[in-house]
């Protein structure tokens, strides 16, 4: 039972800067341009010689 006291809280801590860092990736247009990484594979940026 002792153990939970530890896991409980850490579990929350952990899930709460989870959650921050998902809030920092949106605050931060991480997820604005979706098709283009998709697109941009695609594309050969070199020129043939």
């Amino acid at each position: 039972m002792n153990v939970l006291v530890i896991l409980i809280p850490a579990s929350l801590i952990l899930g709460g800067l989870g959650l921050l860092a998902f809030y920092w990736t949106v605050k931060s247009d991480q997820y604005e341009d979706v098709e283009g990484a998709a697109s941009r594979i695609l594309l050969d940026d070199e020129t043939p010689d």
